[in-house]
């Protein structure tokens, strides 16, 4: 089993960045790529960003290219999702997942790859 805990979100205001972290827990060595999805009021969950267990892989959704960055310290078995210029549409639970069945050769999109999930940290953007 894994788990995951996610953390730095809060109340800002468009422009503003803010750093997500995700910290890791129990058979961490069993997790290959890590991702972020978000899921805003009244939407599905959607993904915005995920990373290969080497970290050479990485993907974004197209509404957070450019702007948001994935990272991974596996010695720390922690995962980071660095946010800048932030929009109010990017108000969102932000939830932290890890794939423990896949390979360090691809990133999946998909929710249903990630059978690992946090509980989720708030991310309130004001215009």
């Amino acid at each position: 089993q894994v788990q995951l805990v996610e953390s730095g979100g809060g109340l800002v205001q468009a422009g503003d960045s803010v750093r997500l972290s995700c910290a890791a827990s129990g058979r961490t060595s069993s997790i290959y790529s890590m991702g972020w999805f978000r899921q805003a009021p009244g939407k599905e969950r959607e993904f915005a960003a995920a990373i290969s267990r080497s970290g050479r892989i990485t993907a974004y959704a197209d509404s957070v290219q450019g702007r948001f960055t994935i990272s991974r310290d596996n010695a720390k078995n922690m995962e980071y999702l660095q946010m800048n210029s932030l929009k109010p549409e990017d108000t969102a639970v932000y939830y932290c997942a890890a794939d423990s069945t896949g390979s360090d050769l691809y990133v999946s999109r998909r929710a249903t790859a990630y059978d690992y999930w946090g509980q989720g940290t708030q991310v309130t953007v004001s215009s």
